[in-house]
């Protein structure tokens, strides 16, 4: 089996005092993105950590720019300061404890726009990076068996509907979107210290391959972290420092529409 598709699982975190990421400098904190539970775990941690700045992959820069101390106060007030219904993530109340865990944050965002996506999408991933697409390690092509690795994942995600010559297209916005991820959580270092979090899927937080890959190759000195979260019998993908597990969320199969 190839070493970047072995799960590494660990005991699940006890959150108490002297928690598992005291050391990190960024946090990857991963997720199933409608796993409420994955949700409150996260801002679990993100309490504990006591963050300078909060990442997250849902948000635009835009976005984060709006988010302030009083609106984080006012949930309502702050599901709709950010268009979240029109936004396509699960329903903002799994979000909204992340945000007040850590209402004196700053907020970063690191979502991809349409706009871009499809200009990446029309020109090559490095012409929607916002940063040096060579300091984050854009420009290293992928072992030939990641990519394999990749696309495949790819190809299962789009229940097996997705036409054979979109599939690197499609690896390529995934790197993009985790470069976007490791640009936000440098920036926000860089601005407002350590630690920073970063909230997003398993995918982008795994470190065999995800954001935290890019992170490294633009800042080698900072200690980075990350933690995948599964369901039973249903661990995530990839490399993570620890792993732990909830209960499964109530979801369709969404291929069915396909079968």
């Amino acid at each position: 089996m190839m070493r970047f598709l072995i799960p590494l699982i660990v005991a699940p975190v006890t959150l108490a005092a002297g928690g598992v990421f005291d050391d990190a400098d960024v946090v990857f904190l991963g997720e199933l993105h409608d796993n409420r539970a994955h949700h409150i775990r996260q801002a679990d941690h993100v309490a504990m950590l006591e963050p300078t700045a909060l990442v997250f992959e849902m948000l635009t820069q835009a976005q984060a720019d709006l988010v302030t101390p009083d609106l984080v106060a006012d949930a309502d007030a702050l599901e709709a300061a950010l268009d979240w219904n029109a936004s396509g993530w699960p329903d903002f109340s799994m979000y909204y404890p992340i945000f007040a865990a850590a209402p004196e944050a700053v907020f970063y965002g690191a979502a991809v726009p349409r706009d871009v996506a499809r200009k990446a999408m029309a020109d090559g991933l490095m012409s929607g990076f916002r940063g040096s697409a060579e300091d984050f390690g854009l420009t290293d092509p992928l072992p030939q068996e990641q990519q394999a690795a990749r696309e495949a994942l790819q190809l299962a995600a789009h229940c097996d509907a997705m036409p054979e010559e979109m599939l690197p297209v499609m690896v390529d916005i995934q790197r993009l979107r985790d470069a976007e991820l490791a640009y936000s959580a440098l920036q926000a270092v860089e601005a407002h210290g350590v630690p920073v979090v970063v909230i997003t899927g398993n995918g982008h937080a795994r470190k065999d391959w995800g954001a935290p890959v890019y992170l490294q190759a633009a800042a080698p000195g900072l200690n980075i972290a990350a933690l995948g979260q599964g369901e039973p019998d249903s661990p995530p993908q990839g490399q993570f420092d620890h792993v732990e597990f909830s209960p499964p969320a109530d979801r369709d199969d969404p291929c069915d529409a396909f079968r």
